[in-house]
């Protein structure tokens, strides 16, 4: 986008309702940095009261419309991430501004590389705004998002205060207090207040900025003084803490048992009780399921076995969800399942009918399964003549437990009783015992299209191994969470323009490849990695491949580049296997990191070759059952995913880093 230009977000996708805007910058001094802030403007411009101004002191709005999730490290520089619910914006808001501000002197234009980016819930870029010029300015408005009748649409904007934040919150109708205490007085107020009793110990917050007016002297109207207070954001800590057990054999104590489970109808009753029970007491981790659903951010109320009239028999689905906010209210039946077990779709069928007749915007499934594009998990009939129409959602109890791990150990949530629930509901979901591990079992097909190919009988066309390559990608979209929410980072399976846009053709393409060539492949493009991580299935050798493809340096000669890869994998597996990308056809020289380390000189070709880069590989044997035992072939792609990336992907980030 250029300067002064708009969109409307609706024409970017259903996902708009509910975007990440991201802003980044670069210094060419490596000191460069500034304080990201939103504001919440009415209909006159100006901002309702002190509580529509968020900053890193405010981060968060109480309905979780607004969420500052502040700065993490980009290819260059810093980047500040943003979460809006739009849907959850109150009604008098007509204007939401995304601005910045230096201090102590600083401007913009130190900053190189300015730019706003626009994304949807799950990561998808809608949209980029490079500011050209920033000029001057020390307070710059990137963008704005307004509404316009209905929906929301974004306007470019680039342009900045001189004057800094006191004029940018002028501006607005921000008063700033000339009489605020001193620095050291509103720390000693703060150090005085009583602080919360945590059982983890709690990060210091962000130190307080100077040279410019003090963003906890802001306020709707002129008052008087108050002391500074900081709203922390509660994480786990990297390291636990030393027990206090006389030995190992003893056990902490659990919030959620598990060892008393004995069949599945108890498992789904706990689990069901489990998730919804933290859902309403930790507000942010139940918007995090539920916005995308279309639920409003409001009060919540969640139930379990309740009894619905249905013809001659009552039903009961496992759980309701209920959500108020300004008088209206949002429901949706739960439907859960446990382990391998299937929904039933006569079962589902009823529970839709259901909320249509009283009004229930949703049914929302949860099971091991994992959806797929465009495809629904079970097929339901909705009544088009009804006026309620109800939508059918799902979800798998991996991106439950990545949503509770987003939270608990990179983003943080309101405080360290909520970090504590959401513990207890991760170490329960992750239990052997509670039939919440996910996608385990890669289906019915899977021995039958494993002996066609290893007996050369498996033809392209059969439905067979469409089924193969479904639960392929089922498998890895739930890599992706599992991996996305140990790091911190988003992490999305690749999907090739080549392939064409409709998933069914894609899948049948990918299935005639599987059966001509007998493997089965995938790309995750994982934040901050210099390339994308490929895995390759191969079901003739029964041997996995994770590799990744990193571009020959732009300058400097062929021997430095290969001694500076072979010192940077330094720490890599010694069965790493290098290979060189040439010009050819043919490829160039290879060999394992333990042969290459004497001799880094050996992986050049010997000619004069051009090299286009270097692929590092590691090999795996796959397991031969479909998942639910130890050799499985899931719990093996597993294996192979985090060793490669902790053996030679997490090197590559860091010597990234230290470039930058």
């Amino acid at each position: 986008m250029v300067s002064g230009a708009n969109i409307d977000l609706a024409a970017l996708g259903d996902e708009a309702h509910a975007v990440i805007v991201s802003l980044r910058w670069s210094s060419p001094a490596g000191d460069g940095d500034a304080d990201v802030s939103v504001l919440l403007l009415g209909a006159d411009g100006k901002v309702r009261s002190d509580a529509d101004f968020f900053f890193y002191n405010n981060p968060t709005a109480a309905d979780g419309s607004v969420q500052l999730l502040g700065k993490i490290p980009a290819e260059e520089g810093e980047e500040d991430r943003i979460t809006l619910d739009l849907a959850a914006i109150p009604g008098d808001v007509d204007r939401i501004v995304v601005t910045a501000s230096r201090y102590e002197g600083a401007r913009f234009s130190e900053l190189d590389g300015l730019r706003l980016t626009l994304a949807d819930r799950t990561g998808e870029r809608l949209l980029s705004y490079a500011v050209p010029d920033a000029g001057d300015v020390s307070a710059l408005i990137f963008g704005e998002l307004y509404r316009r009748g209905e929906s929301w649409k974004f306007r470019a904007v680039g342009q900045g205060y001189a004057s800094g934040l006191a004029g940018l919150a002028t501006d607005f109708g921000i008063a700033i207090d000339d009489d605020a205490a001193p620095e050291d007085e509103r720390r000693e107020a703060t150090e005085a207040a009583p602080a919360l009793s945590a059982p983890e110990p709690v990060p210091d917050a962000a130190p307080s900025r100077t040279g410019e007016p003090a963003p906890d002297a802001i306020v709707g109207k002129p008052s008087v003084p108050r002391p500074r207070t900081v709203r922390k954001k509660v994480t786990l800590p990297k390291a636990p803490r030393k027990s206090l057990a006389e030995n190992d054999s003893w056990r902490t104590a659990r919030l959620f048992p598990v060892s008393v489970l004995k069949s599945d109808r108890e498992r789904e009753m706990r689990a069901t009780s489990v998730l919804l029970s933290v859902m309403s007491q930790v507000p942010e981790f139940g918007r995090r399921l539920t916005a995308g659903f279309g639920a409003p951010a409001g009060r919540a109320e969640t139930f379990t076995e309740v009894s619905l009239p249905h013809g001659d028999t009552p039903r009961r689905p496992d759980g309701v969800i209920r959500m108020e906010r300004a008088g209206k209210l949002w429901t949706a039946l739960i439907e859960t399942k446990t382990n391998g077990n299937a929904l039933k779709p006569d079962q589902v069928q009823d529970y839709v009918d259901i909320a249509a007749r009283r009004g229930y915007e949703a049914v929302i499934t949860l099971t091991n399964d994992v959806a797929l594009e465009g495809r629904p998990l079970i097929d339901v009939k909705i009544d088009g003549r009804r006026r309620n129409k109800v939508a059918l959602w799902h979800l798998s109890w991996a991106e439950v437990a990545h949503q509770a791990q987003m939270l608990i150990r990179h983003e943080g949530v309101g405080n360290a009783a909520h970090a504590w629930l959401l513990q207890e509901l991760l170490h329960y979901l992750q239990h052997e015992n509670s039939g919440c591990h996910g996608f385990q079992n890669m289906g019915p097909a899977w021995v039958p299209v494993r002996r066609g190919i290893d007996e050369e009988t498996l033809c392209q066309g059969d439905r067979r191994a469409v089924e193969v390559v479904e639960n392929w990608e089922r498998l890895i979209r739930q890599v992706c969470l599992r991996l996305g929410g140990e790091l911190g980072q988003k992490v999305l399976p690749v999907q090739r323009a080549k392939r064409g846009t409709d998933p069914d053709s894609r899948r049948a393409g990918l299935a005639d490849d599987l059966c001509t060539d007998g493997r089965l492949t995938a790309e995750l493009r994982i934040e901050g990695t210099p390339g994308i991580m490929a895995i390759t299935a191969d079901l003739r050798t029964g041997r996995l491949r994770t590799s990744i493809e990193i571009p020959a340096p732009e300058q400097g000669y062929p021997l430095t580049w290969a001694k500076r890869l072979v010192r940077q994998l330094a720490e890599a597996p010694a069965d790493l296997h290098v290979e060189t990308l040439t010009d050819g056809s043919a490829g160039g020289p290879r060999g394992t990191l333990e042969r290459l380390r004497p001799e880094p000189g050996d992986i050049l070709p010997r000619d004069d070759t051009q090299i286009t880069g270097f692929r590092l590989s590691l090999f795996k044997s796959m397991g031969n059952t479909r998942g639910n035992a130890e050799s499985g072939f899931i719990r093996s792609v597993d294996q192979a995913v985090d060793r490669f990336h902790a053996g030679v992907v997490t090197q590559l980030d860091r010597r990234a880093g230290r470039r930058a």
